[in-house]
């Protein structure tokens, strides 16, 4: 393992009602395997993208004295990762603009940052980080299992 493998992080963020009480759950990963993890409310109120900024910022804030060259960072928050990859035509929300700004001068720390969208399912860990600061229990993903649809097929094949 070379010093210049990627950390991973995962975040989410969660506002109860949104806008409301802001959750901020993140996972963290050094190249070794060793896991940290982040799960803290906000005294103020925002909505969900405030909340998965916020998250994004405290992981980069537990990195901030570890030396860490390069980042891999998962979200499913797609107008975070727009916003922040450069990829938005969009300016954020006023309100948001100064957070993201923050991020960006965080993310600018760091030798290499690859920022990439996930799809809510593929973020659990992070997202009941998330929810459980704020009292919320995990949402509950049903997955389609593994192989029901081909045994389904052959059956109506075969009847």
């Amino acid at each position: 393992m070379t010093s210049c493998s990627p950390w991973i992080i995962h975040c989410d963020g969660s506002a109860e009602p949104n806008p409301g009480r802001m959750g901020m759950g993140a996972v963290i990963v050094a190249p070794d395997g060793a896991r940290q993890t982040l799960s803290f409310t906000s005294s103020e109120r925002g909505c969900n993208n405030e909340a998965e900024l916020r998250a994004l910022m405290a992981a980069l804030h537990a990195l901030e004295a570890t030396h860490v060259q390069a980042l891999q960072i998962f979200c499913d928050n797609s107008v975070l990762v727009a916003q922040l990859d450069g990829h938005s035509t969009q300016p954020p929300v006023i309100r948001l603009r100064d957070l993201f700004e923050e991020a960006r001068a965080l993310l600018a720390s760091f030798d290499k940052v690859m920022l990439s969208w996930i799809p809510r399912h593929r973020n659990g860990e992070a997202d009941a980080l998330a929810r459980a600061a704020i009292g919320l229990p995990p949402k509950v993903t049903v997955k389609p299992l593994q192989g029901a649809r081909s045994k389904l097929k052959r059956r109506k094949r075969q009847g």
